[in-house]
């Protein structure tokens, strides 16, 4: 009785330790990190966004940019391969659902570049919603903080 209580509990663990671990691996922040890396660090936006843009929802607030993951595709995911676009992550802060990116966006190597805040939602393990601000980092600044 006691060697079979034994074996129960330690199955039991190890299927509550299998959830966590799941849990984990597919949290909201993670999910907008991966993302995020793939597309605009790595520069493979249109598999990043088959991967983790969900195929029928996706709501942008970017005024210049229309809904759905195949927009986004054709838009801003085309540009990004077809140019010298690229970005590095400075910090990636999570509550709940809503991912916010920090970066430092260039459009070449020799830019300065652009703070940029990018702002996700996640659903059912996939991005369903964006928002973004951004601004040009100046040349010259009037204090000796940086932008990141």
């Amino acid at each position: 009785m006691r060697q079979s209580l034994s074996v129960l509990c330690a199955c039991l663990l190890l299927v509550y330790m299998s959830n966590v671990n799941a849990k984990e691996t597919s949290s909201p922040k993670k999910i907008v990190t991966q993302f995020f890396d793939l597309a605009f660090v790595q520069k493979h936006p249109i598999a990043a966004a088959k991967k983790y843009i969900s195929a029928t929802q996706y709501i942008q607030h970017n005024p210049e940019a229309p809904d759905g993951r195949e927009a986004f595709i054709k838009g801003f995911a085309a540009y990004v391969e077809s140019t010298d676009y690229r970005c590095e992550i400075k910090r990636v802060i999570a509550d709940s659902d809503i991912v916010a990116v920090h970066s430092n966006c260039k459009e070449s190597a020799n830019d300065i570049g652009s703070a940029v805040v990018d702002i996700f939602r996640v659903e059912k393990e996939r991005i369903v919603e964006h928002w973004d601000v951004l601004q040009a980092v100046p040349s010259k600044s009037a204090n000796r903080n940086t932008m990141f």
